[in-house]
């Protein structure tokens, strides 16, 4: 184990590995591996939580639901600060820092908003307190209630994602499927000015676009200023389509744009299909 490398670049093959790199870090080494724009960043495996604490003790508060105790226990850890940290560097500026369950996003068990997110990270040591942050979040009680439902309690499979965060203009989500309807011939958008984390946490009411698979829009609903412009949205559907070839069934795509250019920030299946 100790030869195992202790981060993963999401050009590498090894992070498009979910065992390693979780839903979220696979994916995104999935789509950069297509030459899709997706930001810089690496990913801890989830093999490193395993050796930076004593994995035995972890799973029996895990197993006997004592989340205090088994967050308390992973806080002690000691996570690779130096490799964390240049790699770090190495992005440089804000990162995004992101739990990736290895279970997560997968259509039979669906981990969304199971794990913590933390956005504009700046700063090596801050980085690495907000991973072992997500950490500790794999064993809240909801997370732990939610895995003993799928008698997972004994899995330690916790990755960290770190990447580059983006300041976009714009961004949102699409559906590359209406998960309400179930047509496969519409896709959904749902867009912000800012951060589309406000369209994923439903603190922002988004502007709404039903659209058809050449990116025409059928129908909308615009809260005030129109967010997205008809080539944007072109773009956007475009990219879906290449996502949802590649992955082989309908995507839910959290996008942004920054200077003009679309980037790709997360991509799993529809669940609701």
């Amino acid at each position: 184990m100790n030869n195992k490398a202790l981060v993963l670049w999401f050009l590498e093959e090894a992070c498009r590995d979910v065992r390693l790199a979780g839903g979220k870090g696979a994916s995104l080494a999935n789509m950069t591996a297509q030459g899709l724009p997706v930001p810089p960043g690496f990913v801890i495996p989830a093999y490193v939580l395993e050796q930076a604490v004593d994995a035995g003790q972890l799973r029996e508060l895990a197993l006997a639901q004592n989340a205090e105790g088994a967050q308390a226990f992973v806080r002690q850890s000691h996570p690779p600060h130096h490799i964390i940290k240049s790699c770090y560097e190495r992005v440089g500026g804000k990162v995004a820092v992101r739990s990736s369950a290895c279970a997560e996003d997968s259509e039979t068990a669906s981990y969304a908003g199971q794990q913590e997110t933390y956005l504009n990270v700046a700063g090596g040591d801050e980085v690495c307190l907000r991973v072992v942050d997500c950490w500790a979040s794999f064993f809240s009680e909801r997370a732990l209630f939610y895995r003993a439902r799928k008698g997972s309690l004994a899995d330690l499979g916790m990755a960290v994602v770190v990447q580059k965060m983006l300041d976009p203009l714009k961004s949102g989500v699409i559906f590359t499927a209406d998960p309400v309807s179930r047509r496969r011939d519409r896709m959904i958008i749902e867009a912000v000015f800012g951060l589309g984390e406000q369209v994923v946490s439903g603190t922002v009411t988004p502007d709404h676009y039903v659209v058809d698979r050449a990116g025409n829009i059928k129908r909308e609903h615009i809260v005030d200023k129109r967010v997205l412009e008809p080539e944007e949205i072109r773009q956007i559907v475009e990219l879906g389509r290449k996502l949802e070839e590649h992955f082989g069934k309908p995507q839910d795509i959290e996008w942004g744009i920054e200077n003009g250019n679309v980037y790709l920030l997360q991509s799993r299946p529809v669940t609701t299909l």
